[in-house]
């Protein structure tokens, strides 16, 4: 791609995926600019980072619509007039029905904390320990119609140690989110990383099981 990317982010919390994605753009390795950042909760502290970045941003709460197809249609609108290279789903808690979706194909990223296929949905910290799986990590794909079912662009993985406890492990793949998803972004700047008919190619190779990343 080469040409620095534009991004819409999507959030619903904190903010720390856009706080890395911002640290990324600020020192230099990340080739890009926030078009805007939406949340559909109003006291998300994602859009008070936003707001002292003097990025655009705003708040759609979902609560304001009748139902998710409605909802769904306000974003499109939004996220249309920006004409953004990806949106970037940063802790955005908010299933995207199949006519968003449809509207950017290829365009939909997201990070998930665990090793897709493994554990979709939510709890996963939980999961992981309570069936002492011996490894754990972070997920980027692609978003398609279903739950965290996407192609896999890049994963991460961290030992679990025996006795290690959920928040232990919530601190480790908060640290491994917030370097692989900056990471694989400067990638699909570069061109080292493209998504071609919903199919991830890597290094001119088309990878299905995505690009092991280490820390």
């Amino acid at each position: 791609m080469n040409k620095k990317l534009s991004l819409a982010v999507l959030l619903s919390g904190s903010g720390t995926n856009l706080q890395a994605i911002i640290d990324s753009i600020n020192n230099g390795k990340l080739q890009a600019d926030i078009k805007i950042v939406i949340s559909n909760n109003k006291n998300a502290f994602g859009l008070e980072r936003a707001k002292q970045c003097g990025l655009k941003n705003l708040c759609i709460d979902h609560q304001a619509f009748k139902d998710r197809e409605t909802y769904d249609k306000k974003l499109i609108q939004i996220i249309s007039k920006e004409n953004v290279d990806f949106i970037v789903l940063a802790g955005f808690m908010r299933i995207l029905g199949a006519n968003f979706v449809k509207c950017f194909p290829n365009k939909i990223l997201n990070i998930h904390p665990s090793l897709l296929p493994k554990y979709p949905g939510l709890n996963t910290h939980k999961k992981v320990l309570e069936n002492k799986d011996k490894e754990h990590g972070v997920t980027v794909h692609l978003v398609d119609e279903g739950l965290d079912s996407g192609p896999i662009i890049g994963y991460a993985k961290v030992k679990v140690d025996v006795k290690e406890k959920e928040n232990d492990l919530i601190n480790k793949i908060h640290k491994i989110e917030h370097f692989i998803y900056p990471e694989i972004l400067s990638e699909l700047q570069e061109g080292k990383i493209s998504i071609i008919d919903n199919k991830i190619k890597i290094d001119d190779v088309y990878c299905k099981d995505g690009k092991e990343y280490f820390i």
